[in-house]
């Protein structure tokens, strides 16, 4: 057996983990352009709370992926190996002063060990006026640290890895996979011709703050999230923007805007800025599709994109269910 994979990210990483599982004895190639600090998934803060806005074909599956990723970093956080994956516990709050719908995440409050109500004691943690909020204690996976750990433990397993830019499925054909895994993230808008997948830019400012223990999160996409090494102030969601630059005024904005909920963050050094282009699809795209390509081939693909500002959260989680719709379509072979 045969299996291709095509992108080197967070998504494309845990799928090829999940291949191994499942497939011992198959040959697994990872293609892709970019790898480690060069992708989207190096610039995510990685905290295990994917929004209320994430979205599967259901409800059903989509609640599936968020159990089934967060008991794979949990299992993680709980080994030795924790450390070198750069998975770790955090715990932190989420506030609001404009409804506490957004305090609320019916996808993880009976997931996560701990989501409850934040006391009147704890409202007054941050400064704001606010009205709402809730405490909770979840996962964090420091992607500067996961990414290397996946690829050595994909390469030690036997998987291989190939730098080449694709940009058609016909480029792969001659290669013979039984079955090709698109995990290209944004470059499957031009891959796919998905007009559906858009940009969402990103921008965070990483200071050094060892004082900061906990996660806090407040209304316009404001958040504090300590890490390994440094924390993430954040941040924007800016839509159909394919700029890569760092901009002045988002950083002035995030900073006052941080620096207005915990003031002690006005001493913290910056040690760098950072822009990611999260693939924003409505409906995160993982399903099955059967090629026919220019050359007269037929390519059996199964998607795995789309997941925005979540992919590093939902990412096992998918992975999971993209070897399992493979696993249907090869078992299907007869009928095609």
């Amino acid at each position: 057996m045969h299996f291709g994979i095509l992108g080197s990210g967070v998504v494309g990483l845990t799928t090829a983990l999940e291949l191994q599982q499942n497939y011992p004895n198959a040959q697994i190639t990872i293609l892709a352009d970019r790898f480690n600090e060069e992708t989207t998934s190096q610039v995510a803060a990685g905290i295990f709370r994917p929004g209320t806005s994430f979205a599967g074909p259901t409800r059903e599956i989509t609640q599936q992926w968020i159990t089934d990723a967060f008991h794979y970093w949990d299992d993680i956080r709980r080994s030795k190996e924790a450390p070198l994956a750069g998975v770790c516990q955090l715990s932190g709050y989420i506030y609001s002063s404009t409804s506490p719908k957004i305090v609320r995440n019916p996808f993880i409050e009976n997931l996560l060990p701990v989501y409850r109500q934040a006391t009147e004691e704890e409202l007054k943690l941050c400064q704001g006026d606010w009205k709402y909020g809730s405490f909770f204690t979840t996962c964090l996976t420091e992607c500067r640290l996961f990414l290397p750990y996946a690829t050595k433990k994909f390469i030690a397993a036997g998987g291989q890895v190939t730098r080449q830019h694709v940009s058609s499925f016909s480029e792969v054909s001659e290669q013979n996979f039984d079955v090709l895994f698109n995990c290209t993230g944004l470059g499957a808008k031009e891959l796919c011709n998905d007009a559906q997948l858009v940009p969402m830019r990103g921008q965070v400012v990483k200071v050094r703050a060892p004082w900061v223990k906990l996660a806090f999160y407040g209304d316009y996409d404001t958040y504090i999230l300590p890490g390994f090494e440094a924390v993430t102030l954040g941040g924007c969601r800016q839509y159909d923007s394919f700029n890569l630059n760092v901009c002045k005024y988002d950083t002035m904005a995030i900073k006052e805007r941080c620096y207005g909920m915990l003031p002690s963050l006005k001493r913290a050094e910056v040690v760098r800025e950072a822009v990611g282009l999260r693939p924003h699809r409505a409906v995160v795209r993982v399903e099955s599709e059967i090629l026919r390509l220019a050359n007269g081939r037929t390519q059996k693909v199964v998607h795995n994109y789309g997941h925005g500002g979540y992919g590093v959260t939902t990412s096992p989680g998918t992975a999971k269910y993209a070897v399992k719709i493979a696993r249907e379509l090869l078992a299907g072979n007869s009928k095609l």
